[in-house]
């Protein structure tokens, strides 16, 4: 299998898939390049190795072509991030395309329109696949957060290239984090299973059930938990009709000698605000009218000393509201904990969109092992799918 580091680029033009979905406001400003950032590195290789970069993304969920999600908007940011002056062509298998291909120089970076302005792109069109691919002599496939799609340009392009394809950096990056989790893990192993629903994290849970030796449940699901074994919840976010499963992950963790870490305390609000009224109780005796919204103290002591002793950490969904500050201080105290383990030795594995904001909030990327770029892929990788992204370059 090639890869990118055993590559010759020179003289070879590279079309690259990258994820570069990233957020606009209504100015088209990027509110958020961590995407951009992460394919840099990909990229400058390339250029390095006296290649020159042809880069395809989507952007949004336009309904054909849509001036809104036009990657113009993001040229002046990527050519600032790279030292380069980005090409840009108004269409990504047209005419343009073509000519600004064929008259690549050395060195020189051509960002092509948005993929799915057609729906081809989406349909894993055959035809679309090798109109993208007659552009260049190799490709790249540095998306992990559509790995789990097997769209034209991030799975069926593949046979276009049979020997000429690799992954970049990102995700190579991506997939040897999630192998060091699940293949070779220092234990003890740790687990952080957070967000609103039990019934989004099912696979997942299940998946790890065997392998970890700490799940700690928090976020909205943990009222689903708390229902199934008798409590009072109030008016908290609950899932009735996936109280036995909730009474199954149980069971499970106790067959598999499994430590899952509940909530003890909660911090409830009696309105969904920043502004409500709050109280701290019981988890389990909650008030008619209150909900909880995040954990409290005792919950917090427990969690830190669970994850500050761990020696792999996977963090997937945070473990209160954290979008509101009055319910934020659980997931910030996660976060904290996570670092402190990391200073200590660990390797922490950050995924799934809210952890990564919290994490992004809290401005403590930098100080954990990983932060994941796949929101979607990377639960489907853990959970032990076959992403068509992955496939298409290993098979």
């Amino acid at each position: 299998m090639q890869t990118i580091d055993s590559y010759n680029f020179s003289g070879k033009k590279a079309i690259i898939r990258v994820d570069f979905n990233v957020p606009l406001n209504d100015q088209f400003e990027i509110t958020d390049d961590t995407r951009i950032r992460a394919a840099l590195p990909t990229i400058k290789k390339v250029l390095e190795g006296n290649g020159s970069v042809i880069l395809m993304s989507h952007l949004g969920r336009p309904k054909g072509v849509d001036e809104k999600f036009s990657l113009k908007h993001i040229v002046s940011h990527l050519s600032a991030k790279l030292g380069v002056d980005v090409k840009f062509a108004d269409d990504c298998i047209g005419e343009s395309a073509k000519t600004m291909a064929a008259e690549l120089k050395e060195g020189e970076v051509l960002l092509l329109e948005n993929l799915r302005f057609y729906g081809e792109e989406k349909a894993g069109d055959e035809a679309f696949a090798k109109k993208l691919a007659d552009l260049a002599d190799l490709w790249i496939n540095d998306a992990f957060g559509t790995a789990h799609r097997a769209h034209a340009s991030t799975a069926v392009i593949a046979k276009f290239f049979p020997e000429d394809k690799m992954f970049g950096y990102v995700m190579e990056g991506e997939l040897s984090s999630v192998d060091k989790v699940l293949k070779d893990s220092k234990r003890p192993l740790t687990a952080i299973m957070g967000g609103a629903k039990v019934s989004s994290k099912i696979d997942i849970i299940k998946t790890l059930m065997p392998k970890v030796d700490h799940l700690i449940i928090g976020g909205g699901m943990t009222y689903t938990f708390v229902k199934s074994m008798g409590g009072n919840i109030g008016n908290s976010l609950v899932e009735d009709d996936k109280l036995d499963i909730a009474r199954e992950i149980l069971k499970e963790a106790e067959e598999n000698n499994v430590k899952l870490h509940l909530a003890v305390d909660a911090l409830v609000a009696d309105d969904f605000s920043n502004d409500a009224n709050t109280k701290v109780c019981n988890v389990s005796e909650i008030p008619a009218d209150w909900m909880g919204l995040d954990v409290a103290e005792e919950t917090i002591k427990n969690f830190k000393k669970v994850i500050e002793e761990s020696e792999t950490i996977l963090w997937n969904g945070p473990v209160g509201v954290f979008e509101m500050d009055t319910f934020a201080k659980g997931t910030k105290a996660i976060a904290d904990a996570i670092v402190t383990a990391t200073e200590k030795g660990a390797f922490s594995l950050i995924g799934g969109g809210d952890s990564v904001a919290a994490i992004n909030k809290y401005n403590l990327a930098d100080k954990v092992s990983y932060v994941s770029t796949g929101g979607g892929a990377l639960l489907e990788y853990i959970e032990g799918k076959e992403l068509p992204g992955v496939a298409a370059i290993r098979g």
